[in-house]
């Protein structure tokens, strides 16, 4: 292979990728992985040049490697600088399947959206009328809704595939229509209720550990935005015959919003039976337990 990359040592490392020995490859595999991502071009280059079975897998082993250790570097960081950018933390799920996906192309849709919802906004709006906006917007003009006829499929956990298809579960459409909302600075938080996930809007934004009596009432965004009260989360709570804990009623944290998505995102996949992905995943939820 030509040093198209202009990296000498690289390049001689991936022309013995063929490596026979276990071992050998071993070290060789290392050295390659120690250039992170800038070896990608190169032995994404070598694959396609490559008729070896052999040596398009360990290409395929090496590059997914780079990928999953430099998002949970990412992962990392979104964690120590505090989680306040959701939009950050739902993209970079989103890349343990798509790689490749674009956070800023991403983040630009979801500005265009926000500044739609804003058009039609003025500061003597009411909370309801607020969300009659959003839910205007959001489900009568960009038409999300919810996936109601294969709700546990992955695909309705990434934000790429939900702003394709405009389908998506309780939880990332709530994700995403409280991303937008606390853009606008409209005080629209979610609460980890279970087997669902609504959303809660709040008397101000930004109040320091927030409970349900911060609460004016609440959002379903499975449900193209219905508002209700508490009592209905109380039936809700009775049918499914659990305990009632606090948290049903009060807002949660991204890092819960995050865990949750990761641990939907295991069961899915549990069911269609991917060890490899259910791997990747919890070693994400494993980086959030010390926490």
């Amino acid at each position: 292979m030509s040093d198209i990359y202009g990296n000498k040592e690289l390049t001689a490392l991936i022309n013995l990728l063929d490596e026979p020995d276990t071992s050998a490859f071993g070290a060789i595999r290392e050295k390659i992985f120690s250039f992170g991502k800038k070896a990608i071009p190169s032995l994404e280059k070598a694959w396609e040049n490559s008729f070896n079975n052999l040596v398009q897998e360990r290409i395929e082993d090496i590059v997914k490697k780079i990928h999953l250790t430099d998002l949970e570097f990412e992962f990392t960081n979104w964690l120590q600088l505090g989680s306040s950018d959701l939009l950050k933390g739902f993209i970079l799920i989103s890349k343990t399947q798509y790689p490749d996906l674009d956070g800023e192309a991403l983040t630009i849709s979801v500005e265009q959206m926000k500044m739609d919802i804003w058009l039609e906004l003025n500061d003597s709006m009411t909370a309801l009328e607020n969300v009659k906006v959003l839910n205007h917007i959001f489900f009568g003009v960009q038409h999300f809704d919810g996936n109601k006829i294969n709700p546990h499929a992955p695909q309705n956990y990434y934000i790429n595939t939900l702003l394709e298809t405009r389908k998506g579960s309780p939880l990332t459409l709530g994700m995403l229509y409280m991303i937008l909302a606390q853009k606008l600075k409209i005080p629209v938080y979610g609460v980890n209720l279970p087997q669902h996930f609504i959303l809660a809007y709040l008397t101000e934004m930004s109040i320091t550990n927030p409970t349900e009596n911060d609460v004016l009432f609440y959002i379903n965004p499975f449900n193209k935005g219905a508002v209700f009260t508490k009592k209905e989360i109380e039936l809700f709570i009775r049918q499914l015959k659990i305990q009632v804990d606090l948290s049903y009623f009060e807002p949660c944290t991204n890092i819960d919003i995050i865990k949750r998505l990761i641990t939907n995102l295991i069961y899915s996949y549990n069911q269609l039976g991917y060890p490899d992905k259910i791997e990747d995943l919890e070693n994400l939820l494993k980086i959030i337990e010390p926490l």
